[in-house]
Formats: C-alpha cells, structure tokens, sequence
C-alpha cells in the first residue's frame, strides 16, 4: 500500500523534554481509544535525551523501577489535520499522567500548565505571541554532514548576499512558504507576517498573540512540524538549530508578552506614566536569567549563537524598543503593551521556555523589583551581568537556582540538569575537526 492511498490515522503526541514529538498512531476507527484516556507509553518517554536515551543509570526512572506505562490525555483543543498525512488523518497534543491521575512531573504541557494556575490563582492571565527563525536547506545533509542553503538562494554555490526583508528571496521558496501557511491554516494556526531574515534560507513566521500560553505553546510545537513536514513536500529540509551556519545569523524563538486581569485589562499599560510594573516584570525576568538560560539554550550548539555584535543578546539588559537588548518593550502604554523575550534560541522547547519567562514576570507582579537603567542605543549595557557562552556554567547555574527548583519542581530540575550535564560533558570530550585542523599541525 503506497503512502497516497493508506488509510487515515490519529496521532497522540507528547512534547519531550527536547521539544520532540513522541507518539502513537493509531487507525481513525480506533480513535475513541484516544478520548478514553486508554492510550499509554512508558513514563520514561518523558526522560529521554537528545540521542533518545533514558539515562537509567542516572535517573532511575526506566528500568530500574520496572519502566511503569504512563497515561496520555489529550487535549481536545489541540486537536488538528495533518494536511501531510493521508486525508482525514488528524494529530493531538496529550499530557502524560500517572496511573493515579496525577500529571507527570516531566511533562513540559504540565509544567507549563501548573504555573498558570498561579496566574489564575491571582486573578490574571497572560497574553503571549511567539516570533520563530529557522532555516531551510537542501535535503542532501546526510550523504555531506553538513547543511547548505537552497540551491535558488546561491550563485555558484555561495549564499548571494544577505537576505533580510528580500522578498525575492520568499520569491524564491514561495512554494514552501505557501505550503506552510497553507498547512497553518488548514490547522487554525494564528500565523501572520512571513519575512525573510538575514542568514540564507532563514524565515520568521509570526504567531498572534494567545490569551491562553498553553495554546501559544502548542502552536509554536505545530508550526515547527509544519515547517518540517512542507519542507520534506519540497524535497528541503527545515531546522530549528540555533547555530547552524558559523559564518551566518543564528535562528531565535522571540516571546512578546502581557498580562490582564478578569477584566481584560492589561496590567502593564503604564498609561502615559513611569511603567513602574512594567520594569519591575522585566527585572523579574533579568534577575532569573542565568537560572534559566540553560532553557533558553539547551543544547551545545545553542551556545554558539550568543556573540557579540549579533541580535544575539550577550548582557543582562534591558531597554525601550532595543532590539539588542535581551528584554525589550516595544509599548509600554496602551493595550500593547508588553515586553519582548530575546534570549531564547529556535532550539528551545516552548513549553518550558514559556514556563521559565512567565516565571520570572511573575515575580516582578508579586515583588517590587529594579530592573536598573535601560541601554541605550549606541551605548554599553549598564552594570555588569552577561549571559554565559559555556553550556556547563549554564547546567550548574541551572541546577542551583532556587527559582528553577520552585517554578519546575526539584524533580525536574534535577532530571533536567543531570540529563544536560551528561550531554555538555559528552560535548566537552568530543575532539572535534577544529581541533585537528588547528592543533595537530602545530603542537
């Protein structure tokens, strides 16, 4: 049976600790087995590294106690086409819970979901749209082991310039890019503006703001399969590493937030005034940055994207409408206004970076904090706080923090640092070809 003519499926998926999809796919007649909560996999799923391993030996969480099944139950909001798939196929995005009902304490959905609650606790909501870079490259990556801009973005080979804002060069992917936003609103998807950014094959798509971070977050998952599966329609490849080209722009994943009350009030519009809760929600932020940077930067290769010079940000710093600042406010009066999130890379899990930036706002709402003076344009960051470029300082920093221990549970923090510190120790014993090319010729 080819691909074309196969029968339609349900697919109930589970964002890992990675950003990854996990799952099962079920027949569609077999689909009241998802809506009754019956569908299972091993809790552990929610463990498993970037290679896929659950790392027993170092969190006794697999074997080591009989690898108990999880439970996974879905969220009927998230419920969707998948235009790829054969027609009538359909995904969901599903919680892991135990078998006494309780969510995981893995699950990045949970997470992310228990924190709101403290929202909600207080009478607020925040309001939350997501900015996403990525690239596209030629599918031929694993016969070369390296990536390379798409052959109608290249003269002779070389990337032909800088592309920010080109729209010949959406011109030139305009297949894929309309497979993408054709796909996004088969899926209800809020996506609005498509630009072309500076590195070659880079593209931003802009999701609307939610009053319900949840669903942002499931959002920004659903777009990143998006832009995977089109570009496999168009024989690409998407990816959402934040450093994949040395020489180019690394790919963030931008957040604007807000927050209103009952009412529907934005809480920051300072009104024409000093935007005291304003500055203090970015303080909030600031002050929990390095804590949390290992979210924002998961990964060793996320590391690479923070230099200086770049829209990268590298200090701890925030300013009015400074789009080098690692915290920006683009409005601070009126129903817009918010604040922007620049630390985060495309390779971060949304659900946990959502988790680690409400976090912090949420701070700033309960305390009176002083985000110091802002950066100005053409001027050095005030004070002296930068984000680090080592991905072990970040795991340590991480592992730490009071903040992380009571935003995602000691649990998780530990779960999650000691699985980052085996895959930062296992990068800092790789000899790689730098190291060759430039030391053994020379020492």
């Amino acid at each position: 049976m080819t691909a074309e003519n196969a029968p339609p499926r349900i697919e109930i998926l589970l964002v890992g600790m990675n950003g990854d999809l996990r799952g099962k796919q079920i027949p569609l007649e077999a689909e009241k087995k998802v809506w009754e909560g019956t569908v299972r996999l091993p809790s552990s799923t929610q463990s498993l590294d970037v290679w896929g391993d659950d790392n027993d030996d170092i969190t006794g969480l697999s074997l080591s106690i009989g690898d108990p099944d999880g439970v996974c139950i879905p969220d009927r909001r998230s419920l969707a086409p998948m235009p790829w798939a054969p027609d009538g196929s359909l995904q969901v995005l599903s919680t892991m819970h135990e078998l006494d009902g309780s969510p995981s304490f893995m699950d990045p959905r949970a997470i992310l979901a228990a924190l709101l609650q403290r929202y909600e606790e207080r009478g607020l909501t925040p309001v939350v749209a997501t900015e996403l870079e990525f690239y596209v490259v030629e599918d031929d990556w694993r016969e070369t082991g390296q990536p390379r801009p798409p052959e109608s973005l290249t003269w002779r080979g070389e990337p032909n310039g800088f592309q920010l804002y080109d729209m010949s060069a959406v011109d030139a992917l305009d297949g894929y890019l309309q497979t993408v936003r054709s796909w996004a609103k088969a899926q209800g998807l809020p996506a609005d503006a498509t630009t072309a950014e500076f590195g070659p094959g880079q593209f931003e798509i802009n999701l609307l703001h939610r009053a319900d971070a949840l669903a942002a977050a499931d959002d920004c998952i659903y777009l990143k399969r998006i832009a995977e599966q089109a570009a496999k329609r168009h024989g690409l490849k998407s990816t959402c590493m934040a450093k994949p080209y040395a020489d180019h722009a690394g790919s963030g994943l931008h957040v604007h937030a807000s927050i209103i009350d009952r009412d529907g009030n934005n809480i920051l519009d300072a009104k024409g005034d000093e935007p005291a809760l304003l500055k203090s929600v970015c303080a909030g932020m600031l002050d929990t940055m390095r804590d949390a940077q290992l979210i924002f930067a998961p990964f060793a290769n996320s590391y690479r994207r923070f230099q200086p010079g770049s829209f990268a940000p590298v200090d701890i710093d925030w300013g009015y409408g400074h789009r080098g600042t690692a915290v920006r406010i683009p409005d601070k009066d009126g129903p817009a206004a918010r604040i922007e999130h620049r630390v985060a890379g495309a390779d971060a899990n949304p659900y946990l970076l959502l988790t680690a930036i409400l976090g912090g706002m949420l701070l700033g709402v309960e305390q009176t904090l002083d985000a110091g003076l802002p950066t100005e344009p053409g001027q050095p960051a005030p004070g002296n706080r930068r984000l680090t470029h080592d991905f072990l300082t970040a795991v340590e920093d991480f592992a730490a923090s009071a903040f992380i221990r009571d935003v995602f549970g000691e649990r998780y923090q530990k779960l999650y640092a000691d699985t980052k510190r085996k895959e930062a120790l296992t990068y800092l014993r790789t000899v790689s070809d730098f190291d060759y090319r430039t030391y053994l010729p020379r020492i």
